[in-house]
């Protein structure tokens, strides 16, 4: 999965710094955590932590990571009981890692603690269990807090409205109105340079086409799997996803999926010259600004789910939570004020201080209603976000929601996010976040580790032509992947839906 980044208005680049002094004395805990070194934020001097101190009279030492790599060394070490902090901070802890240090007596549990030192994260859990659930273990013990984001990142359907315009065209709602779209996209020189080099539909890999079978009635997760009423199941080796297939393999034939998207990356399509002809009719990602400029985003607007057998889904790429962001440690003499202190990321105040500053110095509200900025964006990519807030690079405990980037006054931004908002109305998440035992997740990755990599491959390679999609080399698929355990596959997340 190549996506899983909180989505916080990456349509207008809205990220900031503004150099601060947060110099400590006598701090009162070790925080530990990971914080990517492309946000260039430095803990010591964030004025995010300077303003948490001004509201709960705590301070830190910080250990900051900056190196994805050297975090996960330093995670083996903490699972050993060696040199613990106080508490671990953007942790980016998988399900595993938290089961692991919580079983070791690394991490301990909070759930004790939240209903007195943490009543906004407790009453958003009250009202939503199934929040409270993914991050609960077997034993009813919750040792890591979650970020909660109601508009997460996710893959989406981005089409060229302004061709769409130009050739009189109707917005697709089925795979076969979609397709006459792009046979259209094709032939009548939407981006008027009369030379026929559009590309209809641009895509990275088998896992981002993936997200338009969807309008075949599948949304599957990464591990061909999906719950519903409390049955796993997939459509790995059914009739829809070879009648998938082959719609795939006829848009490639006749040259409407771009030939570079099984070799490509996002930054070798990407265009940066304002000036350059667009070539894209439509594109798979999270947001066009990872493929085009600026200037060319007005182009672009969300297109629905394609409407299979009379409704319409998507597949939920993360849901609402990030786990693994928060937890305190056995070495922690009073971790109801740490948990005290987290708890201000779940409310409102405590959101915008962490992700956008402080009203009236770092954003403004207009006469409107809407905000902005205080300063160019520019200044907010380049030093706003990164001095004073924590958002980007790691991600942070907190609640999140759409209200407040809804309000933002650029117009563009507001309707990319609306547009998202509308997709989550239609978005499944695949199967529920759940923790498995270590002996079942040794067994999931090693079986994950074989049939992904054939099974992408072999549907790559149906899409292409590479492998004829007959009835013998469909025959030939199903048997490989039961082969290589699709069914204990299955049995597996089966016996994990608590």
């Amino acid at each position: 999965m190549r996506r899983g980044a909180v989505w916080i208005l990456i349509f207008a680049m809205l990220f900031s710094t503004a150099c601060a002094d947060t110099t400590q004395t006598a701090p009162d805990y070790i925080m530990e955590g990971y914080d990517g070194g492309v946000t260039y934020r430095v803990w010591d001097t964030n004025l995010f932590f300077a303003r948490m101190q001004e509201k709960t009279g705590i301070s830190f030492q910080f250990r900051q990571y900056t190196d994805s790599d050297q975090w996960s060394a330093r995670k083996k070490e903490i699972l050993t009981g060696e040199d613990l902090p106080d508490v671990l901070f953007k942790a980016e802890m998988g399900a595993d890692e938290v089961r692991d240090l919580y079983q070791n007596g690394c991490i301990i549990d909070l759930k004790p603690y939240l209903e007195t030192y943490a009543p906004d994260l407790w009453k958003l859990l009250q009202e939503h269990p199934e929040w409270e659930k993914a991050i609960t273990m077997e034993d009813g013990a919750i040792p890591c807090l979650p970020a909660v984001n109601t508009l997460q990142n996710n893959d989406a359907m981005w089409i060229n409205t302004d061709w769409l315009n130009k050739l009189k065209l109707e917005t697709p709602t089925t795979a076969e109105e979609l397709t006459a779209v792009l046979r259209a996209f094709k032939t009548g020189d939407p981006n008027g340079n009369y030379q026929q080099d559009e590309i209809p539909l641009s895509f990275i890999g088998m896992w981002e086409l993936r997200f338009l079978a969807h309008a075949f009635g599948i949304v599957d997760n990464d591990y061909y799997v999906t719950e519903r009423d409390g049955t796993v199941t997939s459509s790995l080796t059914s009739d829809q996803n070879r009648a998938f297939l082959s719609w795939l393999h006829q848009l490639w034939e006749e040259g409407l999926l771009d030939r570079n998207g099984f070799t490509y990356t996002d930054s070798m399509r990407q265009i940066t010259d304002e000036k350059k002809t667009i070539p894209y009719g439509m594109i798979m990602t999270a947001t066009p600004l990872t493929v085009v400029p600026q200037a060319a985003l007005k182009q672009y607007s969300l297109l629905d789910p394609l409407q299979y057998d009379g409704k319409q889904i998507y597949r939920d790429l993360t849901g609402d939570l990030v786990r693994g962001t928060f937890a305190v440690t056995s070495a922690c003499g009073q971790p109801e004020r740490l948990v005290a202190w987290v708890n201000t990321l779940y409310t409102e105040d405590g959101n915008r201080l962490a992700y956008y500053g402080v009203e009236g110095e770092d954003y403004i509200r207009t006469d409107d209603g809407m905000w902005e900025w205080n300063t160019t964006l520019e200044t907010v990519a380049n030093k706003i976000l990164p001095t004073h807030t924590i958002s980007e690079g790691g991600t942070a405990p907190g609640y999140t929601d759409e209200t407040f980037q809804m309000q933002y006054r650029d117009e563009d931004t507001r309707n990319a996010v609306e547009a998202m908002s509308r997709l989550k109305q239609y978005s499944i998440l695949p199967y529920p976040p759940v923790t498995l035992n270590a002996e079942s997740e040794k067994r999931v990755d090693e079986i994950q580790n074989d049939l992904s990599r054939y099974a992408e491959k072999t549907m790559a390679r149906f899409v292409t032509g590479d492998i004829e999609l007959t009835d013998e080399n469909w025959d030939i698929f199903c048997r490989t992947v039961e082969k290589k355990g699709l069914q204990e596959m299955i049995s597996l997340w089966q016996a994990a839906v608590r």
